[in-house]
C-alpha cells in the first residue's frame, strides 16, 4: 500500500516502540514515509497518518522550542484526520500551554497616584483599559484552543489535560478583575476633570489590579511547573544529543563530575594545592566541532559556579598580533579583559608562533601576555582560555613553548576525530529538515556520494562540507522548480537530481572507453583483470571474507605515444567504479613537479602533489628522471616521500610510474621499497601498420573529416610498414598537417561546398608526408 519501502504494519511497529521508549524518532525518515502518501492512503489510515503528524509537530517542537507556521499546520493536519488519537491530544495540549506562555497578561502596572495631574490619571486610566483589552483577546483565542483539548472522552484524560484544565480555570480567574478593570477605568476617565475624580471608582479600580495580581502568582508558578521541559537545556545535555563524538561526549561528562566533585570538595573546605585547571586544548580537523565544543565547555564552567558567565570570546591571530611594538600586548589584553568572567577562544592558535617567522613577528608576545595574564595580576582566575586547531600543528606549537604547555596538562586535551560517513549523512538530514526539507531515498545515495567524493584528505571539512552540500542541493532545487502549480512535495523533497552538480557526469563507462582504443590488448587484457580482481576483493570484504591485499600500483612502461597517459585515466575512472577511489581523477606530474633545488623543499612540493591526487590516481611520467647518481640531487627524497604517502593514504592513493622499459627497471633495481609496492607492470606495445591506419581513420571521423578513396590508398602506401617510434603522437601530428594542407588547397575556392570542407584528399596526404 506505501509507495516506501515501509509497510504499514512496520509503521505501526515503530510508532508503538517509539510509545515505549523501545525507539527513537527519526524525524527525516518519517517525513519522508509520510510525505509519500496520496490522499486515498491517508483516509485510509487515518489513525496512523494523524499520530506521524504528530510526531512531526512534537519532535519539531521540541527542538525549536517553539510552535512556528510548520508545526501549527501540522497539529491542526493530523486534528482533521483524528482529532481524538492520544498523541493528536498531547500536541493539541502542548500548543495550548504553549500559547499560555503567549498570554498578554501584563508582568507589572503602571502606578496611579492620587497626587497625579487629571491629564496624567486619565492617560493611565487609558492604559490599564488597554492592558484589560490585551487579556480578552488573549482569552478568546486560548478559549478555541481550550477547547480542542476538552472535547476528550474521560477514558482518554490524562494527568496532563487535568493539569491544562486547572492552568485554564486559573487563567479565566483573571476574566473578573479585568472586566473590572476595564469598567472602572472606563468611568474614571470620563469622571476627571483638573484635579478631581472618582474615589469609589479608584478603590474599585485598587482592588481590582490587586486581585489580578494574586491570581497572576498562582498561575505564573502553575505554568512553570506545567512547562519546566522550556527551560534551556543543560551543556551536557547538549552535547548528548550531538551527532557522534561519544569518546568526546565520554571525556566531557567526565571531566564535567571531576569539576563538581572538586567544586563540592571547596565548599566543604578542602583545599587542592594546584586549583581547577579549566584551560583546555580542543584538536581537531575542520568542521569536527571545536568551536561547538568550546561553547559547551564555557556553559558548564558557568554552570558548575567556576566562571561568572557562560560567553565565550572567539578570536584568531589577526585579531591579536599587531604589527608594531606594544600593539600585539595592547590587543591581546583588550581580547582578555572582554572575555573577562567567561572564556577566550583563539582558534588555529598554533598560527601564533610560526616556525619560520621573521625577528618581526609578534606572536610570541601574544602568548606572554597571555601566560602572564592567566597566572597573576587583575585578570588572574577570572577566564578560561581554549586553544584550538590541527592535532599535528597543535603539538609543535605546545612543544615550542614549555611556559604555555605547563598551563594546559594533557588531562585537558581534547582530540575531536572525523566524522564517520553514517555520522555526516545523520548530520546532512539533521542539517536538511532544519531547513525544512528531506532527502528521498536516492537524494539520500546522492548526497552520499557527494560526500565521498569530498571526504578525500585532511582538508575535508566533515560537518562544515556537508552544510554546503546541502545548502547547495537546496539551491539547486529553488533554482530549477517553477514557482507554478508546485504541490508540497516541491517544497520540501530534495531528489538525486538535486545533488548531481558537483559529481562528474561520466557518460561512457572505463570498459567502454578501454575497448574503443585501438591495439593494446595486451595491455586492455592485463588491465580487466586487475579491475575485475580489485572489485572482487572489494565485494569479498562487504560480505565478511578473507580478501587479498589489493596492488594497485602499477609500472606503465613503452614508447612515446603509446597511450600510457590516456589508459591511466581509464584506469582512475575504472576505480572509481568500483568504489575504490573516491575522485577517480587523474594527476600528471614530472620530476620538475616533485623535485626542488633546496633541503627539505623536495618533501614539501611532493606532499603537495599527493594531496591534489588523494582519491585518485599520480601519474609519474618518465619517472625513472627520480633518480639521478651525479650532483646533490633531491630525486631519492622525493621517492622516500611518495613511499611514505603509499603507506599513510593506503588505497585512497593509486600511483602510476611511467617510462621507458629499461630505464624503469633501473628505477627499480636502485629502490627495492619501490619494487615491492609496483608489483604490476604493463608494456604498451609499439602500434604497427594496420593500427596506426586505424588511428587515423579514427581521428577523422572523430573530427569530422573524410578521406577520398585515392587518400585512403596513398596514406596506406606512406605509411611506415614497420610503424613509427612516435606512435600516436606521430599520427595525430600527421593528421594536423593534413587538414593544415586541405585548408591551404581549398582556400582557393571563392565557394567550397560541404563536401569539399570534410574531404581529405590524395593531394592533402602527400603534401603532408613530404613536409
Amino acid at each position: 500500500m506505501l509507495q516506501s519501502k515501509v509497510s504499514v504494519q512496520e509503521l505501526k511497529s515503530w510508532m508503538e516502540d517509539i510509545q515505549t521508549n523501545r525507539a527513537v524518532l527519526d524525524e527525516t525518515r518519517l517525513w519522508r514515509i509520510l510525505s509519500q502518501w496520496n490522499q486515498e492512503q491517508k483516509q485510509a489510515e487515518s489513525q496512523l497518518y494523524a499520530e506521524g503528524i504528530a510526531r512531526l509537530a512534537y519532535a519539531r517542537y521540541q527542538r525549536l522550542g517553539k510552535m512556528d507556521a510548520l508545526t501549527i499546520n501540522w497539529i491542526e493536519e493530523a486534528t482533521d484526520y483524528d482529532a481524538d488519537h492520544q498523541m493528536v491530544q498531547y500536541i493539541l495540549i502542548e500548543r495550548f500551554l504553549d500559547a499560555m506562555h503567549g498570554a498578554e497578561i501584563p508582568e507589572e502596572y503602571p502606578p496611579i497616584r492620587e497626587t497625579d495631574h487629571g491629564t496624567t490619571k486619565k492617560q493611565l486610566a487609558e492604559k490599564y483599559y488597554h492592558l484589560a483589552e490585551q487579556y480578552f483577546r488573549s482569552e478568546e483565542k486560548l478559549s478555541a484552543l481550550f477547547k480542542n483539548i476538552n472535547n476528550q472522552t474521560e477514558s482518554s484524560s490524562t494527568e496532563k489535560l487535568k493539569d491544562a484544565q486547572e492552568l485554564w480555570k486559573l487563567f479565566k480567574g483573571f476574566h473578573d478583575p479585568f472586566l473590572r478593570i476595564a469598567k472602572a477605568t472606563e468611568a474614571y476617565a470620563h469622571s476627571l476633570e483638573g484635579v478631581y475624580y472618582s474615589a469609589s471608582q479608584f478603590n474599585e479600580l485598587k482592588a481590582a489590579v490587586e486581585e489580578s495580581k494574586r491570581i497572576q502568582l498562582k498561575w505564573l508558578n502553575q505554568l512553570e511547573q506545567l512547562t519546566g521541559s522550556r527551560q534551556e537545556k543543560s551543556a551536557l545535555h547538549q552535547l548528548s544529543h550531538m551527532v557522534g563524538l561519544q569518546e568526546v561526549k565520554e571525556r566531557v561528562q567526565k571531566l564535567y563530575h571531576f569539576l563538581s566533585y572538586q567544586k563540592q570538595r571547596e565548599r566543604l573546605g578542602y583545599k587542592t594545592k594546584d586549583g581547577m585547571n579549566v584551560n583546555m586544548i580542543l584538536t581537531g580537523n575542520p568542521g569536527t566541532g571545536k568551536t561547538t565544543i568550546a561553547r559547551l565547555l564555557a556553559k558548564i564552567y558557568y554552570e558548575l559556579g567556576l566562571l561568572s558567565q557562560e560567553s565565550v570570546w572567539e578570536v584568531d591571530r589577526s585579531q591579536l598580533v599587531a604589527g608594531y611594538v606594544g600593539q600585539t600586548e595592547e590587543q591581546t589584553l583588550q581580547a582578555i579583559e572582554r572575555a573577562s568572567g567567561g572564556v577566550l577562544f583563539i582558534d588555529e592558535a598554533y598560527s601564533l608562533k610560526r616556525a619560520d617567522a621573521a625577528g618581526n613577528d609578534y606572536g610570541q608576545t601574544v602568548i606572554d601576555t597571555l601566560v602572564s595574564a592567566m597566572t597573576s595580576g587583575q585578570y588572574a582566575g577570572t577566564f578560561a582560555v581554549i586553544m584550538a586547531g590541527y592535532p599535528e600543528e597543535m603539538r609543535s606549537f605546545l612543544r615550542s613553548n614549555p611556559g604555555l604547555r605547563s598551563r594546559f596538562p594533557e588531562q585537558n586535551h581534547l582530540h575531536l576525530p572525523d566524522y564517520s560517513l553514517d555520522d555526516l549523512v545523520q548530520i546532512s538530514e539533521q542539517m536538511a529538515i532544519e531547513n525544512d526539507f528531506i532527502l528521498t531515498e536516492k537524494g539520500l545515495a546522492a548526497l552520499r556520494e557527494n560526500i565521498e567524493v569530498a571526504q578525500v584528505d585532511q582538508s575535508f571539512g566533515n560537518a562544515r562540507t556537508v552544510q554546503n552540500i546541502v545548502l547547495e542541493a537546496i539551491f539547486e532545487k529553488g533554482a530549477s522548480e517553477s514557482v507554478h502549480e508546485l504541490n508540497n512535495a516541491d517544497f520540501v523533497l530534495l531528489e538525486d537530481r538535486h545533488f548531481q552538480k558537483t559529481l562528474p557526469a561520466e557518460k561512457r563507462t572505463a570498459i567502454t572507453k578501454l575497448n574503443d582504443l585501438i591495439g593494446l590488448k595486451r595491455v586492455k587484457d592485463e588491465l580487466t583483470q586487475l579491475t575485475a580482481y580489485a572489485e572482487v576483493q572489494r565485494l569479498r570484504r562487504e560480505q565478511s571474507l578473507q580478501a587479498m591485499p589489493l596492488q594497485l600500483h602499477t609500472i606503465f612502461s613503452g614508447s612515446p605515444g603509446t597511450g600510457k597517459t590516456t589508459v591511466a585515466a581509464i584506469y582512475a575512472q575504472a576505480l572509481k567504479e568500483i568504489g575504490l577511489l573516491k575522485r577517480g581523477h587523474l594527476v600528471r606530474v614530472g620530476r620538475a613537479d616533485l623535485v626542488s633545488g633546496y633541503v627539505g623543499q623536495t618533501a614539501i612540493k611532493t606532499k603537495e602533489v599527493v594531496k591534489d591526487a588523494l582519491g585518485g590516481v599520480l601519474f609519474i611520467d618518465e619517472a625513472y628522471a627520480l633518480y639521478q647518481k651525479k650532483g646533490a640531487d633531491y630525486g631519492q627524497e622525493a621517492i622516500n616521500t611518495l613511499v611514505e604517502a603509499m603507506t599513510i593514504h593506503n588505497e585512497n592513493l593509486v600511483i602510476v610510474l611511467s617510462g621507458y622499459k629499461n630505464e624503469m627497471e633501473k628505477l627499480l633495481s636502485m629502490n627495492p621499497g619501490l619494487r615491492s609496492r609496483f608489483r604490476k607492470h604493463l608494456l604498451f606495445d609499439d602500434y604497427n601498420h594496420m593500427e596506426l591506419t586505424e588511428m587515423l581513420l579514427q581521428l577523422a571521423n572523430q573530427n569530422g573529416y573524410t578521406f577520398t578513396n585515392e587518400a585512403k590508398t596513398v596514406m596506406n602506401q606512406v605509411l611506415p610498414e614497420e610503424g613509427h617510434p612516435g606512435n600516436g603522437r606521430f599520427v595525430r601530428t600527421l593528421f594536423e598537417q593534413m587538414i593544415q594542407q586541405q585548408a591551404l588547397r581549398i582556400s582557393a575556392s571563392l565557394s567550397p561546398t560541404v563536401q569539399m570542407l570534410q574531404e581529405i584528399n590524395e593531394e592533402d596526404v602527400l603534401s603532408s608526408v613530404s613536409t
